[in-house]
């Protein structure tokens, strides 16, 4: 058996025992490793950081797809960046509205590894909804799109190698142009205590571009420090205001994602409170 950890910062470590290695190959842009364990179950890291497992995902995936598509005024068409893993668009296209989903993802050896390893996580792959594009995110976002997006989902790794682009102002911008009018944003934003610095700096970069924008929360076991959040943006859009019966199906089959948990997410705990007031 081998221990698969993560580093964190030369401070700290999370660790998963492998009863089995998978998949280990380092591809065009990064070191892809999916393992087997006895607690977690399959499990992803790119270069050295977890980023999924059959365990925890659900914790991840449902509150960053399910709070934006609750609230947003039309989920017709959906884009994620991102997503290698399947999850994301699984849970995306559990929605009868949803007809057309572009999953843009810069690595297509983490799609293939995934749909070999993962296929637990990524159980949409066939659905004739989802198109799948092995290209860079942000190239994406600037092009001219006949047909804008209602829902943006940015599911990318740590601001680090392929990820980096994702994090600034200039792709949030071609975000915004790349949504309808009443379109809504939702993408991770770190850990608000490992990570509170870029978690800040992105809630500050996304409201230079958004009028509404509003960090949420929650945990995940296999991320620095078991706190995550993604953050929210829009036009015009409250994420408060959830859109009755749409989610009335998908709450029976989550396993966290219900109308009080949606609220709940949204509190924003006072250590962010107090740095914003300090910045």
């Amino acid at each position: 058996m081998t221990w698969y950890d993560e580093a964190y910062q030369g401070t700290s470590r999370i660790g998963l025992k492998a009863t089995q290695t998978l998949f280990s190959e380092q591809s065009e842009f990064q070191k892809i490793d999916i393992i087997d364990t006895e607690e977690f179950g399959r499990a992803l890291l790119l270069d050295g950081a977890w980023m999924t497992s059959e365990f925890d995902e659900k914790t991840y995936h449902e509150p960053i797809v399910h709070l934006p598509l609750a609230v947003a005024p039309k989920i017709e068409r959906v884009l994620i960046i991102g997503g290698g893993d399947g999850g994301t668009a699984r849970e995306v296209l559990k929605y009868d509205e949803v007809k057309h989903v572009d999953m843009v993802e810069i690595d297509g050896t983490v799609v293939e590894a995934c749909k070999k390893y993962l296929p637990n996580i990524g159980t949409a792959w066939n659905d004739p909804r989802l198109h799948v594009h092995i290209d860079d995110g942000v190239a994406w976002v600037k092009k001219e799109h006949a047909t804008p997006y209602d829902v943006i989902l940015v599911d990318g790794a740590d601001p680090v190698g392929p990820a980096e682009g994702l994090f600034n102002q200039a792709f949030f911008e071609g975000c915004k142009n790349a949504l309808s009018a009443q379109g809504v944003l939702s993408t991770q934003a770190e850990s608000p205590d490992m990570m509170r610095d870029v978690h800040l700096a992105m809630i500050e970069t996304l409201e230079k571009v958004f009028p509404k924008v509003h960090p949420y929360y929650g945990s995940v076991m296999l991320y620095p420090g078991a706190q995550w959040s993604w953050i929210f943006a829009s036009k015009d859009v409250d994420p408060t205001q959830i859109i009755q019966g749409r989610s009335d199906a998908i709450i029976e089959q989550s396993w966290l994602y219900n109308r009080d948990v949606h609220h709940a997410m949204l509190a924003v705990p006072n250590h962010i409170q107090r740095a914003r007031k300090n910045r």
